[in-house]
């Protein structure tokens, strides 16, 4: 799961078509993919402040197609 930079969903929503603003949090490796499906949390310990959420985001050709 990624941390995402949005203060919103509904931010996060009107950013479809463009490149989604994130920070990756595994040890593990990235979890980014340009096309595909990610699941990303607003984390306010990790971003500050704001409220938390997370949504379902579809990826193709590296802009949100997508969000639930």
């Amino acid at each position: 799961m990624t941390v995402n930079t949005y203060k919103s969903k509904k931010e996060l929503k009107a950013a479809v078509g463009e490149r989604l603003r994130y920070e990756e949090t595994s040890f593990f490796g990235p979890e980014y993919i340009p096309t595909g499906t990610l699941y990303v949390a607003r984390r306010p310990h990790l971003a500050g402040g704001g409220r938390e959420f997370f949504a379902k985001v579809t990826m193709r050709d590296d802009k949100i197609e997508k969000v639930e």
